[in-house]
């Protein structure tokens, strides 16, 4: 049966998360004069993204709260014991500096544009609603998505297949029905192919040096690639140089 539906993950494949996150900490750092706490602004900018990591796998794991994995990212990197508030509040400086830096990737609107008549699209994230249905709005693509999922609401993260199949529940169809678009390998990748949507996996910085694209999923580097592998009849499509 053909896909008849999209649906995608935000951070670092429709939003450039990568970008907005190392350009709002380097300004969040100037202001708040911590940077000569750091070697280079690059390392300071490093370790947030490594306690980041660290801190979300616990709040995948259960471990946290959503906003708890935000507070002990700041205590971390800090390496203070703050209060809720103390913590909560040095986030939040964080985060103005961070969303003055958002932007989609340049090939976003073009597939978008490009799908629309022939396929239907929604969002799985493993964020939570309070983040991505703002986000999608300031983006102007919020109206593109028939629903938004979000880990924090369900209690469930990729790559669990109840994530994915709630996706898929949430547009009624059946997940064979539905491909995954998503830039982790294994978190989207891996979990929407075993969860048995047709999984694509966009490879951005090529990432991957592996050769082939793991067992299951379609590797792309770009969303132009999108198209073909969903067979839509679109010159926008193009053959992937990846598979």
């Amino acid at each position: 049966m053909s896909i008849r539906a999209v649906v995608w993950d935000v951070d670092d494949t429709l939003f450039d998360y990568g970008a907005a996150d190392r350009a709002g900490m380097r300004d969040h750092l100037t202001a708040e004069k911590l940077l000569a706490a750091h070697e280079t602004v690059e390392q300071a900018i490093l370790r947030w993204r490594a306690v980041t990591d660290q801190q979300w796998e616990r709040f995948a794991a259960g471990e946290l709260t959503f906003e708890g994995q935000r507070r002990e990212r700041v205590r971390v990197f800090l390496g203070e014991t703050l209060s809720d508030a103390g913590a909560d509040a040095w986030f939040q400086r964080y985060i103005g500096h961070y969303e003055r830096a958002w932007a989609l990737f340049p090939d976003v609107l073009p597939v978008l544009d490009a799908l629309a008549a022939s396929h239907r699209h929604s969002v799985l994230s493993n964020s939570s609603i309070h983040v991505q249905d703002r986000k999608l709005r300031v983006l102007g693509v919020h109206d593109r998505f028939e629903s938004i999922l979000c880990a924090a609401e369900l209690g469930i993260s990729k790559p669990e297949a109840g994530a994915f199949h709630a996706a898929c529940e949430s547009l009624e169809l059946a997940p064979h029905q539905v491909a995954y678009v998503g830039d982790h390998p294994e978190i989207d990748g891996r979990g929407a192919a075993e969860a048995g949507l047709l999984s694509v996996w966009i490879d951005r910085g090529g990432v991957f040096t592996g050769g082939d694209a793991p067992a299951g999923r379609h590797r792309i580097a770009s969303l132009a690639e999108l198209p073909a592998i969903l067979g839509t009849d679109s010159r926008f499509g193009a053959p992937s140089t990846f598979r």
